[in-house]
């Protein structure tokens, strides 16, 4: 890539958050309780299914794998947000910004492939109880996420590489807190009808097609529930998919506030703060979830600290 030859611009100049100066130690303190919340609660949903037999499931697997991908999601933006309101710098490199393009779309691919993964296996369990094991064997549960893997590589280099031909002559400030691709597409002074083009189709059906696949198998599910309407089966369906439905319910609601709310006179001061919700508070957000509502995660927590407490 010809850097020199597509653009004039060496850095961009990130305006951060839409809040008053005198307030950035606050809000500097709060986001950074939050990054160490998700890296540690993440960190310790996948020493809980390491270590306790009982969760080695393919449910729990995919948990693990949405947990380290929930921390590397939110390590893309928050250490460079954190670091710029506590040095009052706004810069990032021209090489820096285009490298958290990059995993900004591939981290957030892996977790939509992932959470369908999980809707896929909950729809295995609940609807076809007698073939769960059969069907949801080791290999197919690592094939799933090798296939998820790849397929974000594959969009977020796409979108990389055509975002690294566009040119940035004029104006390089950032109305946002990290490199974001539309923003960036405003900024360029080429032709972005081919980026804009691929975002509209590849990017829809990157996000559309699993929020698609996740309504299915929940509507198979209640399907299968309401044919066999008893109270322990409603309970059960509801503590095996009441975690799951949470995580996705927040995670394609944060999506749907960015891409499918009006636009206004305020939106990027909008989009700003919605953009925090997915790439702090949620991520956030998981560890507590599948703790407070899972009775699988509680037990084994609740095995590790007996443990410790009652060991010589």
């Amino acid at each position: 890539m010809r850097r020199d030859n597509q653009s004039n611009v060496s850095e961009f100049l990130l305006l951060g958050l839409p809040i008053w100066m005198e307030q950035r130690g606050m809000f500097l303190a709060l986001f950074l309780g939050m990054y160490l919340t998700t890296v540690l609660g993440n960190l310790l949903i996948i020493m809980l299914i390491r270590l306790n037999s009982h969760l080695h499931t393919p449910m729990y697997f995919f948990l693990s794998h949405l947990a380290f991908t929930d921390i590397s999601f939110s390590s893309v933006t928050a250490p460079k947000m954190l670091m710029n309101m506590q040095t009052h710098s706004q810069s990032i490199s021209y090489a820096g910004c285009i490298s958290q393009v990059y995993f900004f779309i591939f981290f957030a691919d892996i977790d939509s492939f992932l959470l369908t993964s999980m809707a896929y296996d909950r729809y295995m369990a609940i609807c076809h109880p007698l073939h769960y094991t059969t069907i949801m064997s080791q290999n197919l549960c690592f094939l799933l996420v090798i296939v998820s893997w790849v397929l974000s590589f594959a969009n977020a280099l796409l979108h990389t590489l055509l975002l690294a031909h566009l040119s940035f002559c004029g104006d390089n400030t950032l109305p946002h807190f990290f490199c974001d691709l539309s923003t960036l597409l405003k900024l360029s002074s080429s032709d972005t009808s081919t980026n804009e083009l691929v975002i509209l189709t590849v990017g829809g059906v990157v996000i559309t097609l699993p929020f698609i696949c996740i309504l299915v198998s929940y509507g198979h599910i209640g399907a299968t529930i309401l044919r066999v309407p008893s109270t322990k089966g409603i309970c059960k369906a509801l503590s095996t998919c009441g975690s799951h439905l949470s995580v996705v319910s927040l995670y394609y609601g944060a999506i749907i506030g960015v891409y499918v709310s009006p636009s206004s006179s305020d939106s990027n001061s909008k989009g700003v703060i919605v953009a925090v919700f997915y790439t702090l508070v949620t991520p956030m957000l998981n560890p507590f979830i599948y703790s407070l509502r899972n009775r699988d995660m509680r037990g084994a927590l609740g095995n590790i600290l007996g443990r410790g407490k009652f060991s010589p």
